[in-house]
C-alpha cells in the first residue's frame, strides 16, 4: 500500500513564506514537488479591463510580490457553503481550487489561488499549476474572526478524531470495503515529509498540521461511499458527521499555516 501524507500547495506556501529565513530554491522545490513548475498569473482588479495578452510568469514572481516586512500569511481552505475568511473578490475560484494563500506586506495586501490542470494516468499523474495572484482588501479581521487560535484549533482536532472515529464506526468500515480499515489504520501511523516543511517549524504546528491532514485523509476515503447506511437517513446523517469532522480539519489546517505579526 502506497499512501503519503499531503498538505494542500496553498499550505505548503503559506508555511515557507512565513519563514523570512527561506532560501528561494528550496522554497520552490517543496511546494512544487513533482508537480511541473508552477507559473503566476497577475488578474486584473475589478476596475481595470479585461486583457487577452495576459501571460504565465515563473514562480519567483509571485514570491517578488510576496516580499517585503513585516510580512502576514494565512491560508483559506474553502469549500461550497463554507468560504471561511476567504476575499469575496475571489470566493469562487477559492471554492473550485478548495485553497488559497493570502499575504499582506507593507506594500500590498494579495491572495493566490492555485489553479490545478491534471494529465497523464492514474498511475503516472502530472499537474499543470498556475496561481491566479489578486490584489484584495485587507483580510487580517476575517482570518481573525473565522480561523481562531493554534490552541483552538488543536482542542478541536481531538474531538474531530472522536467524531471521525464515531462516524467510521457507524459505517461499518471493515464491512464496506475490505481494504478500507487497513488504509485507515495506516494512515494513523503516516507523517508529513519533512523535506515539504521549512526548517525549525515549530513542533505544536507540525502535529496539528499531520493530525488534520491524517483526519481529511479519512475523511475522504469515508466519504467515497455510504457503507452500510440502510436508508438515506443513515446516509445524510454520517455524510453530516464527516463534513463537520472535515471543517475543523481546514480550520486547523488553516490556524496552523498562518502568522500574523500583529
Amino acid at each position: 500500500m502506497d499512501l503519503t501524507l499531503e498538505l494542500p500547495r496553498s499550505v505548503l506556501l503559506a508555511l515557507w513564506l512565513a519563514d523570512d529565513s527561506s532560501d528561494r530554491s528550496v522554497l520552490v522545490g517543496a511546494v512544487q514537488s513533482d508537480d511541473e513548475p508552477h507559473s503566476v498569473q497577475r488578474r486584473p482588479a475589478a476596475d481595470e479591463p479585461l486583457r487577452d495578452d495576459v501571460s504565465d510568469e515563473p514562480l519567483s514572481t509571485l514570491l517578488d510580490a510576496c516580499d517585503g516586512s513585516p510580512r502576514d500569511v494565512a491560508t483559506v481552505l474553502p469549500v461550497p457553503g463554507d468560504p471561511g475568511a476567504t476575499p469575496a473578490s475571489v470566493s469562487s475560484a477559492a471554492t473550485d481550487a478548495g485553497e488559497a494563500v493570502l499575504v499582506r506586506t507593507p506594500q500590498a495586501c494579495l491572495v493566490a489561488v492555485p489553479v490545478v490542470q491534471r494529465f497523464g494516468s492514474a498511475l503516472e499523474p502530472g499537474h499543470l499549476v498556475t496561481w491566479e495572484l489578486s490584489d484584495v482588501p485587507d483580510w487580517r479581521h476575517a482570518v481573525h474572526a473565522q480561523t481562531g487560535t493554534l490552541q483552538d484549533a488543536e482542542r478541536e482536532l481531538r474531538q474531530g478524531l472522536l467524531q471521525a472515529t464515531e462516524a467510521l464506526v457507524k459505517l461499518d468500515i471493515a464491512r464496506w470495503r475490505p481494504d478500507a480499515a487497513e488504509t485507515v489504520a495506516a494512515l494513523r501511523d503516516l507523517e508529513l515529509p519533512a523535506w515539504r516543511l521549512p526548517d525549525g517549524l515549530d513542533g505544536r504546528r507540525v502535529r496539528v498540521l499531520a493530525s488534520a491532514a491524517r483526519l481529511r485523509a479519512i475523511v475522504a476515503l469515508a466519504t467515497q461511499d455510504d457503507g452500510a447506511a440502510v436508508n438515506l437517513w443513515q446516509a445524510d446523517q454520517r455524510s453530516t458527521a464527516l463534513r463537520e469532522v472535515d471543517r475543523m480539519a481546514r480550520r486547523a489546517m488553516a490556524a496552523a499555516a498562518s502568522r500574523l505579526t500583529a
